[in-house]
């Protein structure tokens, strides 16, 4: 199959991907090198599983539910539609109103996060646009597999709790986070997300792609 056109959504790691504040850092320490004599170049990777563009599975909030290596490797190359939502400050269900979503398709949220540079910035900030709980339930009410948005997190920073990870990771919809679709028309795409295959983890760094 040949497409026209491949977008990168990806932050780079040790590059424009912002950390979450706790979490631990992206590094990567250089144990062998050409350069130095060796006969190989060999690096140690440290991060956290949240770690720049990512899924979450429903284990990352809920104990005892499934993880990333328990879902079909189709559950992560679906048909996206990318929305845009302009101005406010959150997603709102109402943001979904027109989009011709088939039960399995995945959606994800353009906000000012892209727009603006935000995500791409390398520094967090509390005040970022994120999707409302009531966005959540209508995604769960139309089929949605998948929601992504262009941000660290889904969740009001401000709020205690998780109920928009809970609305969706408890109904079996993945979570696609710290993506920049700052270059992204609105449409219709095939995403490609495919996380590590790691034995019970509940998140895993990704190289996401929008494909038309």
């Amino acid at each position: 199959m040949k497409f026209e056109r491949i977008y990168d959504i990806t932050l780079t790691l040790g590059g424009d991907a912002p950390v979450y504040p706790g979490d631990t850092p992206y590094s990567r320490e250089v144990r062998s090198s050409i350069e130095d004599g060796s006969r190989s170049n060999v690096s140690v990777l440290a991060m956290s599983a949240h770690s720049g563009t990512h899924l979450d599975a429903p284990r990352h909030f809920i104990a005892g539910a499934k993880t990333l290596d328990e879902f079909p490797a189709e559950r992560f190359v679906v048909p996206a539609h990318v929305v845009n939502v302009d101005g406010g400050k959150c997603v709102r269900a109402e943001h979904l109103d027109g989009v011709a979503i088939e039960r399995g398709d995945a959606v994800l949220f353009r906000t000012r996060n892209s727009t603006s540079g935000l995500i791409a910035s390398g520094v967090f900030s509390e005040n970022y646009v994120y999707v409302s709980p009531e966005a959540a339930e209508a995604c769960v009410a139309r089929g949605v597999s998948l929601v992504g948005l262009d941000y660290l997190t889904f969740d009001d920073y401000h709020v205690d709790g998780a109920p928009t990870h809970l609305a969706l990771l408890g109904n079996d919809v993945l979570i696609l986070e710290t993506i920049n679709l700052k270059d992204v028309p609105a449409g219709r795409y095939t995403l490609a997300c495919l996380p590590l295959k790691m034995k019970g983890c509940e998140a895993s760094p990704v190289r996401a792609v929008l494909m038309r």
